[in-house]
């Protein structure tokens, strides 16, 4: 039978388990949003994972939406996460980054007074930003042009040129949470008309460019997609999820990737729908499913053929040895949200190991 604990490959990439470190945003980068020594230390102690996905990185300059993400488009950036991926890799560990552009959860504050972009002109409500003057409300985005989106693909292709040279092992290209290519991919956010809105075809357009274009960075057998058809988090609504997550997984069946990402529910319960379902149905590849698993759920997801593999997002920031821990059936620590974006190593790389507690 097959459990968390049966290798897979994913695509490119063999997996000695199949409990995977989500990406997770934590804030530590430096000035210029460059990775540090100190994210170098917190990646290495979880490369027992079966795959880690490194947090959301800006893929481009001037989209900034956390203050302290980090980045991938300078040569600064790039030699930052060599850190990284050389001690990820030096404990035996396998890692992917997460290329990503803000789109409208960007603020001016954070982008030396630029507007942030979007498919629409609509913007994030009931929320407010961290920023260097304080938690201010998101702005009114300005509508991208059709002319103005090729090059936010070249951007997507260059951070994943810089990837490489940073030593990554693959990328997985941020299709979700209410960002630029879940923006486009939604009605709630994308009212435009033209080849890149309206249809579910065409608000799919563009990140159907990213992909193939990151892909021939790569090769496709070491690209991941990361989407989340029901959560709502960033003001994001469809008017219809399923049939969203359907044609997707159909869709991306094209692109053979090393893997699909499947965010299952809403951080706030504010939409319903079972999505996981049809995307098993529809997608031949391999089916990573995230949000709110126990490691019972997961192993029993796994054996029932459900998912293919799991990726836990607290409880691998809690729990550097989350395997371990796992297959010994351990109490687990749990986070402490209070340190979840705060600066220094207190609740990033003091959480103890099971051999240390």
């Amino acid at each position: 039978m097959t459990d968390l604990f049966t290798p897979l490959q994913l695509g490119a990439i063999s997996a000695p388990n199949r409990i995977l470190m989500a990406p997770l945003t934590r804030c530590r980068a430096g000035a210029g949003h460059v990775p540090t020594a100190l994210m170098a230390e917190y990646y290495a102690q979880r490369a027992s994972a079966g795959l880690l996905i490194a947090e959301a990185t800006m893929a481009m300059a001037g989209n900034s939406a956390f203050w302290h993400e980090p980045g991938i488009h300078s040569a600064e950036q790039v030699a930052g996460w060599k850190l990284t991926t050389d001690a990820v890799h030096a404990a035996g560990g396998r890692i992917f980054l997460q290329i990503w552009h803000g789109g409208r959860a960007c603020h001016p504050l954070l982008n030396d007074g630029a507007q942030p972009v979007a498919p629409s002109a609509l913007a994030i409500t009931g929320d407010e930003v961290h920023t260097p003057q304080g938690k201010q409300p998101y702005v009114l985005p300005r509508e991208l042009r059709d002319d103005e989106l090729p090059a936010i693909v070249a951007g997507f292709r260059k951070a994943a040129e810089n990837a490489k040279a940073a030593g990554f092992d693959g990328v997985e290209v941020h299709g979700a949470n209410g960002y630029l290519l879940d923006e486009f991919l939604r009605d709630g956010a994308n009212q435009r008309g033209g080849p890149y809105g309206g249809s579910v075809e065409n608000r799919a357009r563009l990140l159907f460019e990213v992909v193939e274009a990151v892909s021939a960075v790569w090769g496709s057998d070491r690209v991941g997609l990361r989407i989340s058809p029901v959560n709502s988090y960033n003001s994001m609504i469809d008017s219809d999820p399923v049939g969203l997550a359907t044609f997707l997984a159909g869709r991306l069946n094209d692109f053979k990737l090393a893997y699909l990402h499947a965010m299952r529910g809403d951080f706030f319960g504010l939409q319903k729908g079972d999505v996981m379902t049809p995307i098993r149905a529809h997608y031949r590849g391999v089916l990573v499913a995230n949000m709110g698993y126990s490691p019972a759920e997961a192993a029993a997801a796994v054996a029932a053929g459900k998912v293919d593999a799991v990726a836990f997002g607290t409880s691998f920031l809690a729990n550097p040895d989350l395997p371990a821990r796992i297959r010994a059936g351990a109490v687990l620590n749990a986070p402490d949200p209070k340190k979840f974006y705060s600066p220094g190593p207190e609740g990033y790389t003091d959480y103890p190991t099971l051999a240390a507690a």
